[in-house]
């Protein structure tokens, strides 16, 4: 039985609809990916699952059973706006939301200790959270969201705003969670996090879903248009090798855009006749590629 089972849910706010038909399904122990634009609806969906409003149609069941108070304590939210109170101690709050969901104040402030010992911060037990830096922070709000273990974990930008060694803790945190059996929801502007933690995904737009399945099958489905290149020398006359729509000059080689897979045999042959060659890569797309094909040119 999946953790999160997302039914063909609908959201409408007066006459504008946020979400329009959406499904998908978390395995246990799955992180899953939910990417869209600004308002293509994904907020909404995961303020559904959490509970905090209510679809106007479809269903969402966890562990094959809709939502109660029962659930309020397997789940878990990181949001993107973080809200620590800024002049309360770590503990107090921390202890104070476990409490909220189920736990006992014992139990609390044992796992608010191991996580701590875990981010190597134990110090942070006694400071308000404003003494702290913005990464510092986020890593106590991520806290707050696992500190009475759920088994669904909303994660919204999770790693923004943080320096690229706590981006590696937390995504190997992450990874230690969903190892663990937690079932996660993801979501990220950044598409390189999307690929290395998620198996299958969902890309919004204006509230629809407009692709959605495995990340290796949806690659699939999509032409290789890159071709890596590096030799020993210069290589001349590149931008002439039919099928080559863009020839761009990078510090230790050339990356070429190209009309079809079948430019890549004429760029090597090209390439090889002009001396021995370091690198030679047919590219597959990108999920950022990928993103920008499927909604179009717009920015977050």
């Amino acid at each position: 039985m999946n953790s999160l089972n997302v039914d063909r849910i609908v959201k409408d706010y007066g006459d504008k609809r946020a979400v329009n038909g959406l499904s998908f399904e978390v395995a246990q122990g799955e992180i899953y990916g939910l990417l869209g634009a600004n308002g293509a609806g994904k907020t909404t969906t995961m303020r559904m699952v959490l509970g905090l409003i209510l679809p106007d149609g479809g269903a969402i069941r966890y562990f094959g059973k809709a939502y109660s108070q029962e659930q309020l304590s397997m789940l878990g939210y990181l949001p993107e706006e973080r809200g620590m109170y800024p002049k309360i101690k770590v503990s107090d709050q921390i202890i104070y939301l476990a409490q909220l969901r189920g736990m006992s104040r014992k139990d609390a402030d044992a796992n608010l200790k191991r996580w701590l010992d875990k981010f190597e911060v134990p110090e942070y037990y006694n400071k308000k959270v404003e003494e702290l830096s913005k990464g510092n922070q986020q890593k106590i709000q991520f806290i707050a969201a696992v500190i009475h273990n759920p088994k669904i974990l909303i994660l919204d930008e999770a790693f923004s705003g943080l320096d690229p060694v706590n981006v590696e803790l937390l995504k190997t945190t992450v990874k230690e969670l969903r190892d663990n059996g937690t079932s996660i929801v993801f979501s990220t502007h950044r598409m390189e996090h999307v690929e290395e933690l998620c198996r299958n995904i969902t890309i919004m737009h204006k509230s629809n879903p407009v692709l959605q399945g495995p990340i290796k099958e949806i690659k699939k489905r999509f032409p290789q248009e890159r071709v890596m290149l590096a030799a020993e020398k210069p290589i001349s006359g590149l931008e002439n090798v039919p099928g080559v729509r863009e020839v761009i000059r990078h510090e230790h080689g050339y990356e070429l855009k190209i009309q079809s897979e079948s430019a890549a045999q004429d760029i090597l042959k090209h390439a090889l006749a002009q001396g021995p060659i370091r690198r030679f890569e047919l590219m597959e797309p990108t999920l950022n590629e990928i993103f920008i094909k499927t909604v179009g040119e717009r920015h977050e």
